[in-house]
């Protein structure tokens, strides 16, 4: 059983940075795809950033230029930098990630707010 485990959230002023890490319990190269989502209260969950396995990259437009997705493969770990961070930024934010036969694995979601 594959366990996504995130972590890095807490809070933080507007204008700042924060970068999340998802570690997984099994090697990343099992997946095609792994993503970073976020629910916000009151609102449905949305997808946030994306990369596949080829290192393809995709991001919300609400958070183009100011987020970066990355994989580090000998760590097992996804990160998602997050730079200029709004408060409508706050959320909690989940690490996804598509098994190449098909599962999907969610983490169980790391808080993130931006207030002053």
């Amino acid at each position: 059983q594959v366990q996504l485990v995130e972590s890095g959230g807490g809070l933080v002023q507007p204008g700042g940075s924060r970068r999340l890490s998802c570690v997984a319990s099994g090697s990343i190269f099992s997946f095609t795809v792994m993503a970073w989502y976020r629910q916000a209260p009151g609102k449905q969950r949305e997808l946030v950033a994306s990369i596949t396995s080829g290192e393809n990259t995709s991001n919300a437009d609400s958070v183009k230029g100011r987020f970066t997705i990355s994989t580090d493969n000998a760590k097992n770990t996804v990160y998602l930098q997050m730079n200029m961070l709004k408060p409508e930024d706050t959320a909690v934010y989940y690490c996804y990630a598509r098994h190449r036969y098909g599962f999907d694995y969610w983490g169980q979601g790391t808080q993130v707010v931006v207030s002053s």
